[in-house]
């Protein structure tokens, strides 16, 4: 890897685009230092330090992961890339359910350009949602729980527009620039993005871990972390290959096919988006105790104790079975077994010993559910890797542990992607051919 970067440096071409990521992404940790309008810097401060001394849960975790610690200090980038990642999830399931979207996605460039504009749109209506929520949070005091500091000082309608405004403005400079790095740099825009939010954390929490429990812990955690990453790498990479031949044809005066090529249908099929699913509905419950006050009750109680308590055994059970649940939910939705065989039909292709059409897409769903079985608990597992190691960590915060969950598996797919990215376009540049 080291020497695909080296060599990457040493072409013009690549240099210039890896010079353009880092020029990006400094922009983008810049913006999430940078406070929102009307926002007290020293009442955060205070408010971070008692909640890091503390051990106050932060429902907010996820977004506050996404956003590079940014959230929390509600600076202009606060946000993050999440209202796109929702908007994102949500267009790709409005396209099974709505027939114009499906439309949309089956006319080529033209349709996923339509489709990528409806995404944006929602992206700023989604960013203004969230915006007003968070300020309402941080003016209640429901965003530093126990702090008594004044994040807004002032309460005017025009503060909390301007504030509104600068939030929803820096989700859409952060879209502009993930599309930017997409187009002039390396890898995917806003997978790098995300991929610098989580990776400008670790280091903060490794910190938290050796200050906290001591050197012992911290090299144990850093052993754990050696052999998650090494899983991770292993199952992300793995895939099983159906074999596919295409039949010869004529066309004009030309004969095509008569090649043989495979089908490559991946362990994790869905990616990270069924955690992203299961943690966002998990946190609902703790936000609507936290919108009811200080009452008291049984049904209260019951979800503080059980379902909210991230090291609870009920906590971490639903939270597996949920990401089992959701990943075979978005492998039905993304990967369509007709729609493939109907393909592999149309070209002359079909799978040795399988007869085209639907023999074809029967013998594809049956491998598909075999392979995302193992799959779906390799991604429970990873997940709930936090709540197992909250007595090593800081107690009640599941994303203090830096190796698990979904930052994991985040960072370790887009490294691996961007390698590939770097590597194939070195392989266009530096391709000898047979003789030298």
């Amino acid at each position: 890897m080291l020497q695909a970067f080296a060599a990457a440096f040493r072409t013009p071409d690549l240099r210039r685009k890896l010079l353009f990521s880092l020029a990006i992404i400094a922009v983008y940790r810049l913006g999430a230092q940078v406070p929102g309008p009307g926002v007290s810097v020293e009442a955060i401060n205070n408010c971070l330090e008692a909640a890091q001394s503390g051990s106050q849960r932060d429902i907010y975790s996820l977004v506050n992961l996404f956003s590079g610690g940014a959230l929390l200090r509600l600076s202009v980038f606060a946000l993050g890339i999440m209202p796109y990642i929702t908007a994102s999830i949500i267009v790709q399931l409005l396209v099974v359910v709505i027939p114009r979207f499906e439309q949309l996605k089956k006319e080529g460039q033209s349709g996923q350009a339509k489709l990528t504009q409806y995404t944006r749109y929602l992206t700023i209506a989604l960013a203004v949602l969230q915006s007003t929520g968070i300020i309402a949070l941080a003016r209640s005091g429901q965003l530093f729980p126990g702090c008594s500091e004044e994040i807004i000082p002032s309460d005017s309608v025009a503060t909390t527009v301007i504030l509104v405004v600068a939030l929803t403005a820096g989700t859409a400079l952060i879209m502009w620039l993930g599309e930017l790095l997409t187009e002039k740099g390396i890898g995917n825009g806003m997978s790098v993005l995300i991929f610098t939010s989580i990776a400008a954390r670790i280091p903060a929490e490794g910190g938290s871990i050796l200050q906290s429990r001591g050197g012992l812990v911290f090299a144990v955690v850093c052993a754990f972390a050696v052999v998650i990453i090494g899983t991770v790498v292993f199952v992300e990479q793995a895939q099983r290959r159906i074999p596919v031949q295409y039949a010869k044809r004529m066309v004009g005066r030309r004969m095509y096919g008569g090649t043989s090529t495979y089908l490559p249908l991946k362990v994790n099929q869905a990616g990270v988006i069924p955690v992203i699913f299961a943690s966002s509905l998990l946190y609902l419950p703790q936000l609507i105790t936290q919108l009811q006050g200080d009452e008291t009750g049984g049904v209260r109680r019951f979800f503080e104790n059980y379902i909210i308590d991230q090291s609870s055994p009920v906590h971490v059970a639903i939270y597996f079975a949920m990401i089992i649940f959701f990943t075979y939910f978005y492998v039905s939705i993304t990967f369509n077994p007709e729609e493939r065989a109907d393909d592999m039909k149309r070209y002359g292709g079909f799978i040795p010993g399988i007869r085209p059409g639907r023999p074809t897409a029967e013998y594809l769903q049956y491998v598909l559910s075999r392979i995302t079985l193992p799959g779906s608990i390799y991604l429970g597992l990873v997940a709930v890797l936090p709540n197992l190691f909250l007595s090593v960590t800081q107690e009640g915060a599941n994303q203090n542990f830096p190796f698990g969950g979904t930052a994991v598996l985040i960072m370790v797919g887009v490294g691996l992607e961007t390698v590939k990215q770097i590597e194939t376009q070195l392989n266009q540049r530096n391709y000898e051919g047979f003789l030298k």
